[in-house]
């Protein structure tokens, strides 16, 4: 018993950690990596290791290669497409329904501040995977704010996507981090005077300025 909990536990570590690798972009699509290497690398037995990639190609994060390992798996362009679309038609809901409903946004557009201040603080760094993480729970923030549980959750199983989508978008560029957090303080000012219109054409620009070729149906 005690065996199949430290198995397990080690598999949970394994799994979270590398997991981050692959989030943060330490670890880019394409990158083979060996279960010898992360067992050796992490202290553990080749057990957890392969439990922990099994978990991460039902995630499309890798992709196990017979008698090699696994592949990091890139997000197809299709796929970075849908994630694009639905962010896009969640968060321009979110801030219809709150503009329909003369929501006080007070609170939401401190957030954002907030928020936006401490990407500038990461793009002066040039930490690219911190910037994409706060970037994706900015955008998150939006669509929380507007009270709807279902589209919250649904949302929310983008993360891992956008996060990725985001470091991949930033990286060849970094000195464009600085230009998003001003692209982010004009989707915010488009929400405190609850203009719709004004937050869809910005948001769209935005993500089609970010994210390139996966985001060209905006157009």
């Amino acid at each position: 018993m005690l065996g199949d909990m430290s198995v397990d536990s080690a598999a949970e570590r394994v799994y979270r950690e590398t997991k981050e690798l692959i989030l943060s972009g330490r670890m880019p699509p394409g990158r083979l990596i060996s279960e010898g290497d992360v067992a050796v690398r992490m202290d553990v037995s080749r057990t957890p290791v392969r439990e922990a990639f099994v978990r991460l190609q039902s995630e499309d994060l890798l992709e196990l290669i017979p008698k090699r390992g696994a592949v990091v798996t890139p997000v197809p362009l299709t796929e970075a497409a849908d994630v694009l679309e639905s962010r896009a038609a969640l968060e321009v809901a979110a801030v219809r329904r709150m503009a329909a409903r003369q929501d006080d946004t007070a609170p939401l557009l401190r957030l954002l501040a907030e928020l936006v201040a401490e990407q500038r603080r990461t793009a002066d760094g040039r930490d690219v995977a911190g910037f994409a993480e706060l970037d994706a729970r900015l955008h998150r923030e939006i669509v929380t704010a507007a009270g709807n549980g279902l589209a919250e959750r649904f949302y929310a199983t983008l993360a891992d996507r956008q996060r990725r989508m985001n470091v991949w978008a930033i990286m060849p560029d970094p000195g464009r981090m600085h230009t998003l957090a001003d692209e982010h303080e004009t989707l915010a000012r488009h929400i405190g005077a609850h203009d719709v219109p004004g937050f869809e054409v910005a948001l769209r620009a935005h993500l089609m300025a970010t994210h390139g070729a996966a985001a060209q149906w905006l157009a």
